[in-house]
């Protein structure tokens, strides 16, 4: 109670139309620069925003969200288990690249990382209209959201999917890659050659292994010695003991990823062999991961906080109705010389 017996109210949020008298300019306009429209000019954007500051003016984006039918939320889709999301140094530079561009923007980012979803969740929510697009990324031959890329919601995938379809995708070349780096062990003089491949329910893991096979036919060599991983480092140590057991005498290893390329180091190492005396080792990515192990890793160079980058952007371009967006992007890739070969 306040002396003189009134009730002291709480004062009324700002309205738009207040934002838009302060400004000198029409509710239409405070609503274009709220939204980050590019058709204001600098002056009116200016005017506005000093407008806002003094009123302290907050959008409604729960009304904003009801009038467009938009939820101002994107997706992140990651199949996979959150060991691997949150320890393997590729995801992280995705992600860095994706909030890079939803920065300079209004959109806001949903993580959803799940291996298994027995019950469709996943799907369930995409399908509710809680977010206006997805980025997914590691994807597996047979996801269900594969299969979503022809309904409603707009999806933008990081690699390219194993299922036919004019997928909107950024990727890289993944064969000529693997070509390059298993190339390079030739190169240095390496005989006796293998590779520990990614899972071949992925493109990616299926590409590289085809670049491997294409340079060792190039060069003449047999390209029978490979096992397959599951891009963990754990996996890639267990591949490297079969691999090193079926040969013997092998003296090169590209292996499918850097995070990998440290289980075969661990491999090699226990079996009383060194790098790059006894066996060269050659990974891809060029991720921190190169430079976590025993001694710097020559690696194939892929742009990964770049690709998410250009995912996260055709996503939002597609979602302004742009009619140009390109369906297939493919990054470039280069081979980085370190110890290790």
């Amino acid at each position: 109670m306040q002396g003189g017996g009134g009730i002291k109210t709480r004062p009324t949020a700002p309205t738009l139309e207040e934002v838009a008298r302060e400004a000198n300019v029409s509710r239409a306009t405070v609503s274009r620069v709220v939204n980050g429209s590019p058709k204001v000019s600098p002056d009116v954007v200016t005017a506005v925003n000093a407008a806002i500051a003094k009123l302290n003016y907050v959008p409604n984006r729960a009304a904003r969200s009801l009038a467009s039918r938009t939820s101002g939320a994107i997706a992140l889709i990651v199949p996979e288990d959150t060991t691997m999301f949150f320890g393997d140094p590729y995801f992280a530079a995705i992600v860095q690249g994706i909030t890079r561009r939803l920065d300079e923007s209004e959109f806001l980012l949903n993580l959803l990382v799940a291996s298994t979803d027995p019950s469709h969740k996943t799907l369930r929510y995409l399908r509710s209209g809680v977010v206006d697009g997805a980025l997914v990324i590691s994807h597996h031959e047979g996801d269900d959201l594969q299969r979503e890329a022809g309904l409603a919601l707009p999806l933008v995938f990081g690699g390219r999917p194993s299922q036919a379809g004019d997928h909107i995708f950024v990727d890289v070349d993944n064969v000529e890659g693997g070509a390059t780096g298993t190339s390079h062990l030739v190169d240095i003089g390496r005989r006796r050659i293998g590779t520990v491949s990614g899972p071949l329910d992925m493109p990616a893991g299926v590409d590289r292994l085809e670049g491997y096979r294409r340079a060792m036919d190039a060069a003449g060599m047999p390209s029978d010695a490979y096992e397959v991983a599951d891009f963990t480092a754990a996996g890639a140590m267990e591949a490297t003991r079969r691999l090193l057991d079926r040969f013997p005498d092998l003296d090169g290893l590209f292996v499918a990823s850097d995070l990998m390329a440290t289980g075969a180091f661990a491999a090699i190492a226990e079996r009383g062999r060194s790098v790059p005396d006894d066996i060269a080792v050659v990974g891809f990515d060029d991720s921190p991961a190169a430079l976590s192990g025993p001694m710097p890793l020559t690696t194939v160079h892929q742009p990964s906080e770049q690709m998410g980058f250009e995912m996260a952007d055709l996503l939002l371009r597609h979602l302004a109705g742009d009619p140009d967006v390109p369906h297939r992007n493919i990054m470039p890739t280069h081979l980085v010389k370190r110890a290790s070969a």
